[in-house]
């Protein structure tokens, strides 16, 4: 499904950028008719796909060696809204997603580091890194739930 990083990235900046659009949904139907429940559903995909996109930035930017800059700037991009698509389109261009998925080890000298290694076992099992990507995800999200939402409780 994601064969490449272009694919799995594009997703999750598109997926990002609707899930601002059902919290900022949400926002209005609680400040409009005050259904506060559009609010905990919108906010709630929200922020499950903002960590999801978080962890396929640094996941990505691994993959193709971004250096910090590219990186930040994905990351920071998923704060403001809708700024996931012009990043991506932006990385996109700058050829920064071109490529596969760097299963083999190649001459590269950075290859050979302890973290590269893991990497490619984890990427050429698919389904074990997706599995724990997963997990870690809802393991985090489900703590940031128990926390309460940002400002407090109404």
């Amino acid at each position: 499904m994601f064969r490449t990083p272009l694919t799995l990235f594009r997703t999750l900046a598109i997926a990002e950028a609707i899930s601002w659009t059902l919290l900022i949904t949400g926002l209005i139907l609680r400040a409009t008719v005050d259904w506060a429940w559009a609010v905990s559903i919108g906010g709630g995909i929200h922020g499950f796909v903002f960590l999801a996109y978080g962890v396929t930035a640094v996941l990505v930017a691994k993959n193709q060696r971004w250096k910090a800059g590219a990186t930040a700037i994905a990351i920071v991009s998923t704060i403001i809204p809708y700024a996931t698509i012009p990043a991506e389109l932006w990385l996109h261009r700058t050829g920064r997603l071109e490529g596969a998925w760097r299963r083999e080890e190649t001459d590269d000298p950075r290859d050979a580091a302890w973290h590269d290694r893991l990497m490619r076992w984890f990427l050429r099992k698919p389904w074990i890194l997706g599995l724990l990507l997963v997990v870690g995800v809802v393991t985090v999200f489900a703590v940031l739930l128990i926390l309460g939402p940002p400002g407090g409780r109404d």
